[in-house]
């Protein structure tokens, strides 16, 4: 039994160690697949901002407010996707002022508030690999530490519950 749980805290340490590389390599795609978005985004708000420069000094909430207090039905509907749009935009610069912090701040927005939508996308598109960076190599040191220590945490824990007391040698 010790030689297979030796084994067992091994095997778990290497696939600790690997999952804790990619930690840097799925923020990393994340960024990219929020920065994808953001351009998206701006790129289809872009005709609405030279529109609100024209007329609002820049506001593209005296834009979004004019078409929906406009008496055409027309203008009015339109004020739909444009704010749309325009919140879209919002959340994505939120989102990616979030992400201007470390390593483990960026792990845990992403888990906690990121968008989940992205966080599926990402998943969806993620592209495995073993960047040997410093970043990916803490993080997968961390991560192993983490899960060996968990194990033997509760090894320890079920042995005090459970386990046998230990005899005494006599001593000759």
């Amino acid at each position: 039994m010790h030689t297979f749980y030796r084994y067992f805290l091994v095997l778990t340490a290497c696939a600790a160690l690997l999952l804790g590389v990619q930690a840097p390599n799925f923020v990393d795609q994340y960024e990219k697949r929020l920065d994808a978005h953001l351009i998206e985004v701006e790129g289809n708000l872009r005709g609405y901002r030279e529109i609100a420069d024209t007329f609002f000094a820049g506001s593209l909430r005296a834009l979004l407010d004019k078409h929906e207090q406009s008496a055409d039905a027309v203008f009015k509907a339109e004020a739909k996707p444009i704010r749309r749009l325009f919140e879209r935009h919002q959340h994505f610069l939120q989102e990616k002022q979030a992400l201007e912090t470390g390593l483990i701040g960026k792990l845990a927005f992403i888990v906690a508030k990121g968008d989940r939508q992205l966080v599926h996308e990402t998943w969806g598109s993620y592209s495995f690999t073993v960047p040997l960076n410093g970043a990916a190599v803490a993080s997968g040191f961390i991560v192993m530490t983490l899960a060996v220590l968990i194990i033997e945490l509760i090894r320890l824990s079920w042995h005090k519950l459970f386990g046998m007391p230990r005899r005494t040698q006599p001593v000759h």
